[in-house]
């Protein structure tokens, strides 16, 4: 496995420092078995960011992030995380984002440096759940994520028809998208745009071309809002996930389940064959060595939504 740090031990103590960059991390509790499936610890989760290093600190950089941590490991209790703790070394960034609907605040973790990452990892954070807006203007996101998400019944392979049509949407717009598996059953797909729109418009942006798809895939895409009105055996294109405060697990982020699943970037024509339970923290450091950041120019092109805010002109849809 890449190793991005050196390790020393505390005999005493039985922690491990951890020396990533200029920075040193204690993992304490290192032997700690977080993943039940094949006993993977909390030490082997912080090596595994380490491997994938320059993946997941792009994934998250400059993001206001939340936390799925799991103290006693995946089989216990998940906390979400939104602020900071108090104690926090000071070099750790954070970013202030409003929640209007409470009327509060938030310092959430903003990852610029793979330390900060693995300072989450002490922390028992298993998924990184970044936002689509970055720390310099949270209002106006500059991702659109595309979530291709399986109902009960829907089979994986629907799945893979659907990315298709998505893909071929995509192309006719002119537009680059980034697949990845979700780390669990379904697909997501991210596309860089301009920061020029709001939530809102970026949702509505983000409808049009789910009714696209489903237009195009009628026997396998539902954009039913309502779960009781989906067909239990269809995909969901969940366009919600560019509302505000909407978060899903990003490129890289290990998944809280006893398989330590991870949500991998693939390249397209990957889809066919992929197996997303065989993307493991135990899998991806070898393909990561191998391949390196798939989403690598991700950050190349951003493009514009407005052919899609036609659509949504054209189609009556409101935000």
């Amino acid at each position: 496995m890449a190793r991005d740090a050196d390790r020393t031990e505390d005999s005493a103590g039985g922690a491990v420092d951890l020396e990533v960059g200029t920075r040193t991390v204690r993992i304490t509790n290192p032997d700690r078995v977080y993943f039940a499936a094949r006993g993977e610890t909390k030490l082997d989760l912080a090596h595994y960011y380490l491997a994938v290093g320059e993946g997941i600190v792009r994934a998250l950089y400059e993001r206001p992030c939340m936390l799925h941590r799991f103290p006693s490991g995946v089989a216990g209790q998940k906390v979400h995380q939104k602020r900071v703790p108090r104690g926090a070394p000071p070099w750790l960034r954070t970013v202030r984002v409003h929640f209007p609907r409470y009327g509060r605040y938030a310092d959430e973790l903003c990852v610029t440096e793979l330390a900060s990452v693995i300072w989450a990892v002490q922390m028992s954070t298993v998924e990184f759940h970044p936002w689509n807006s970055r720390s310099a203007d949270t209002e106006h996101p500059d991702e659109w994520r595309i979530d291709l998400d399986p109902m009960p019944r829907c089979p994986f392979e629907r799945v893979r028809r659907v990315a298709g049509v998505a893909h071929e949407v995509l192309t006719e717009l002119g537009i680059v998208g980034w697949p990845k598996t979700s780390g669990g059953d379904g697909m997501h797909i991210y596309v860089r745009i301009e920061p020029r729109w709001g939530f809102s418009e970026v949702r509505r942006a983000a409808r049009a071309f789910a009714v696209e798809v489903e237009r195009r895939a009628p026997r396998d895409v539902t954009t039913a809002w309502w779960r009781k009105d989906r067909d239990p055996t269809l995909l969901f294109v969940d366009y919600n996930q560019n509302a505000r405060d909407h978060t899903i697990a990003g490129a890289y982020s290990v998944r809280g389940v006893p398989e330590a699943t991870v949500s991998t970037p693939i390249r397209w024509d990957e889809i066919a064959d992929v197996e997303p339970r065989e993307c493991t923290i135990a899998t991806l450091p070898r393909r990561f060595a191998e391949l390196g950041d798939l989403h690598s120019g991700i950050d190349d092109v951003a493009y514009s939504l407005e052919p899609l805010l036609e659509w949504a002109d054209r189609d009556g849809i409101e935000q």
